[in-house]
This record gives C-alpha cells, sequence and structure tokens, in this order.
C-alpha cells in the first residue's frame, strides 16, 4: 500500500492550529474534526482528509452556499501551499453538505443531459468552482448521446452540455481587468477538473471547541 501524499498524521497539527487561531479571532462558536478518509465506491470526491465542523455558528458556515466553509477551505489550503491540483486532497463540511451538495450537482447534470437530447441544444450550466464541475463531468461521464465542456475563465467558467456531434463554442474573449477573486470559489478552491468528459473514517482526532 502507497503512503498517502495528505493525511492527519502530516497536515493535521498544521490544519488545527490555524483554523483554531482562525475561528478564535473570528469569535466563531464551532467545533471540528480533522478525519482521514478511506476511499469508496463513490468518486464524485474523494478527499484523503476531512475536516468536519459542528457547533451553534454552524448556519454561519453554510450561508450563502457555504461561502464562509468553503473561504476557510481555500486559505488553509493556501497556508499549507498545497498545489491547485491538489485541492480536492481535502474537504471541509458541514451537516452532510458536501454530500448534499453532490446530489443536486449530479440531478441537474441528467436534466440537462435529458433536455439537450431533446431539444438537440447545448445547455449552459452557471459558473461554479473546479469541483463541482468536475461533479457534473463525472455524472455525465456514462452518456453517450451528449458531451460536456468547460468553457470560460476563472471564477466565470462554467460546463457546457453538448450533443454527442456538436462543435465546441468558442471560448470568450479574457477580461483585462478581471475581478478579484474571492476565497471561496475559482478554479483553485477545488482542483480536479479536467474540462472535459464524454466514505468512511479513521483517525479521528478530538474535536476543538472554540
Amino acid at each position: 500500500m502507497t503512503e498517502r501524499k495528505y493525511s492527519v498524521s502530516n497536515i493535521g497539527l498544521k490544519i488545527d492550529g490555524f483554523l483554531g487561531a482562525t475561528l478564535e479571532a473570528g469569535g466563531f462558536k464551532v467545533e471540528y474534526d480533522i478525519q482521514d478518509v478511506q476511499s469508496g465506491e463513490d468518486d464524485f470526491e474523494t478527499p484523503d482528509v476531512m475536516v468536519k465542523f459542528t457547533g451553534p455558528d454552524v448556519d454561519l458556515l453554510l450561508s450563502n452556499r457555504a461561502e464562509l466553509l468553503l473561504a476557510l477551505e481555500h486559505v488553509t489550503m493556501e497556508m499549507l501551499r498545497m498545489p491547485s491540483e491538489d485541492h480536492s486532497r481535502i474537504s471541509f463540511d458541514a451537516n452532510d453538505y458536501r454530500l448534499l451538495r453532490i446530489e443536486e450537482l449530479r440531478l441537474s447534470a441528467q436534466t440537462a443531459a435529458e433536455k439537450v437530447i431533446r431539444t438537440g441544444q447545448p445547455f449552459r450550466f452557471n459558473p461554479m468552482n473546479s469541483r463541482e464541475r468536475r461533479v457534473i463531468h463525472l455524472a455525465l461521464r456514462n452518456e453517450t448521446e451528449i458531451r460536456s465542456e468547460s468553457l470560460g475563465s476563472g471564477p466565470q467558467r462554467q460546463v457546457i452540455v453538448y450533443p454527442a456531434g456538436m462543435a465546441s463554442l468558442p471560448e470568450p474573449p479574457r477580461d483585462p481587468f478581471p475581478p478579484r477573486r474571492g476565497g471561496g470559489g475559482g478554479d483553485r478552491a477545488g482542483g480536479g477538473d479536467r474540462d472535459r468528459r464524454g466514505g468512511g473514517r479513521g483517525n479521528a482526532r478530538p474535536a476543538r471547541r472554540h
């Protein structure tokens, strides 16, 4: 068995120290567990390490499509100096938000596929981060009558579902003055978006109170 690149044993203390100071400074009343995750049959998300939050202020982390939760995830990965292609190896979650969001994206992908097959016209999803785009691509990977690609750049990057034989739309021109990217989204927040597609627990750390 090959040694995992990321685990509680090699990054847990760094995550704990960073989150402890950040959450205390923000006055958030939450606890968190840092856990190793064993790969399962579901490959929509395959993190090595999961940070699960509980406590009175969890709703604050999950408001506006988990904007603050994803921002904490992003800045933690920046603190760890993780390359963008590894960003899917760590996942922050609370109240099973990730599982519910994956199911929502999977159902949206199937609905889009049915519409494209029925109308013969491409379907555009709203812009989303790379981790969520990856879920769309994986959900459609076995479809033979349609295909999915990502189009655009930065926070405006989106998935388009095409009929299998239709040519791709041209890339939009790049904005010479793009808006500054926030901490909770964009391509670097999730990692693993291949741009084209045709959990158990272990070694849980004690909860940290703030």
